[in-house]
């Protein structure tokens, strides 16, 4: 492939938005700088781990975790679009993570529960303890004891600072550039954008050592128990996972890269539910009050494995077979925003521009709180020459989403494109003026050099 130059780049972008049209390579590289831009934390030095009283060595401070749930959390949770649009679930994920963490070393730390709209099967966690359980693999459990080990494996993380010992200053740093390199370097939109959004939780949980997740689970199982439930629920979901593993391996891609998972961390689980917590043997692991709370999600089952095969496909580039199985999910739920989506996205690696805009607007309508319907609407209408609309969806991003710093940028593409360059200017100001670099930083200040507002 021909490498070109950033000036070639800039130039041709320059050339189509005087058109009010952006091509589809384009439009992934706009699609990476809207990614979410933190800043970065200082390196700290030695704290008394919550856990064993022990000193270990931390790259931020307490304080620095909960910043980092409060500044990051909700855009990745957006890239996993959004918690699901049922209250009583989120309502019942939230009831059982609160009555784990309150038996943890950390009670008081700013615990937050959803279950995502991604269909991958995984579950992750905030160095603050806002966590994330996504459909995919809470649609897998069998009872509310597995729920509360999933969660209780979370919360062992957040309560022996395994984030904070591991990552420090590079934690953010990998975040705020993970989806630009990825938009730079594939120039596939299935590709990116068929499993685009575990990029950011793998970022940010990839290199979790064996020992922290044999910490972990230990942790885990401990607050499991204190909590009412088995032991043994921390060897059935395990179990399960190692079955889903031989069964279905691309589904768990992401979960085994931030949690590598092993027969052995199964049978370690066993070993101390039929020893240390052995008296727990016979406790209720409320089945049915798990099946009742989580009935609607199940019903949805259908339609979470055929989108599951849908994003397996795009990430093989079998796109008409991707198609076929997106359509087979709005088939089953019409109104499946993460269907829609993906549906959207999968025309437009198709070159169906405009078909796959007016699947953008229908999930927009689906879900007008979760920003990335609005986003991904934006980027298609300004594919589509239209500007003017593409600015609207990226204003509903700046309300449902606000301290994305790549939508500035944005606003600014789709105003030029509109013709007007005041507007545009100020948005292009506004994405320098946060500190930003690379492609983007470049093509923002050479235009407001264009227009004479800077030397």
């Amino acid at each position: 492939m021909t490498t070109r130059s950033f000036d070639d780049f800039r130039i041709d972008l320059a050339r189509c938005l005087r058109r009010n049209r952006i091509s589809r390579r384009q439009a992934l590289w706009l699609i990476g700088v809207g990614t979410l831009c933190p800043s970065t934390i200082s390196l700290q030095g030695c704290a008394t781990s919550p856990v064993t009283g022990e000193s270990i060595l931390v790259g931020m401070t307490e304080a620095q975790e909960r910043a980092i749930d409060a500044q990051v959390s909700p855009h990745q949770f957006s890239q996993d679009l959004g918690a699901v649009q049922d209250g009583r679930l989120n309502d019942y994920v939230t009831e059982v993570g609160r009555r784990v963490s309150r038996v943890s070393h950390r009670p008081d730390m700013p615990y937050s529960y959803r279950v995502l709209n991604a269909n991958y099967v995984n579950a992750y966690t905030f160095p603050g303890g806002a966590m994330g359980v996504t459909r995919g693999i809470v649609s897998e459990l069998d009872n509310e004891a597995q729920l509360a080990a999933l969660l209780g494996h979370e919360t062992g993380h957040v309560n022996a600072r395994h984030a904070a010992q591991r990552q420090g200053q590079s934690l953010l740093a990998q975040v705020a550039v993970v989806g630009l390199n990825v938009a730079v370097r594939d120039s596939q939109w299935g590709a990116l954008l068929g499993m685009g959004s575990q990029l950011g939780a793998s970022a940010l949980l990839a290199s979790y050592s064996r020992d922290n997740e044999r910490e972990a689970d230990a942790l885990g199982q401990d607050y499991l128990v204190r909590a009412g439930y088995p032991a043994d629920a921390m060897v059935g979901l395990q179990q399960l996972l190692v079955d889903q593993e031989k069964q279905a391996p691309g589904l768990l891609e992401t979960m085994f890269s931030s949690h590598p998972m092993s027969s052995e961390r199964r049978d370690i689980a066993r070993h101390r539910a039929e020893t240390v917590y052995a008296a727990t043997e016979g406790a209720d692991p409320h089945r049915e009050r798990f099946l009742d709370r989580t009935a609607g999600l199940r019903r949805l089952k259908p339609t979470i494995e055929a989108c599951q095969n849908g994003e397996l496909a795009m990430t093989k580039k079998q796109l008409p077979e991707a198609e076929k199985q997106f359509r087979t999910a709005l088939t089953k739920t019409p109104r499946d925003y993460a269907a829609t989506i993906r549906m959207a996205q999968c025309l437009q690696a198709q070159g169906k521009g405009q078909l796959a805009l007016r699947y953008a607007d229908a999930a927009r309508k689906i879900y007008p709180e979760e920003a990335q319907g609005h986003k991904l609407a934006g980027i298609l209408a300004l594919s589509q020459r239209e500007p003017a609309a593409a600015y609207q969806a990226f204003d509903d991003v700046d309300r449902t989403l606000p301290g994305d710093a790549g939508i500035a940028f944005l606003k600014g593409v789709a105003a030029e494109g509109t013709g007007d360059k005041r507007l545009a200017a100020r948005h292009y100001a506004a994405y320098l003026n946060l500190g930003q670099r690379g492609q983007a930083a470049q093509y923002a200040y050479g235009r407001l050099q264009k227009w004479g507002l800077v030397k």
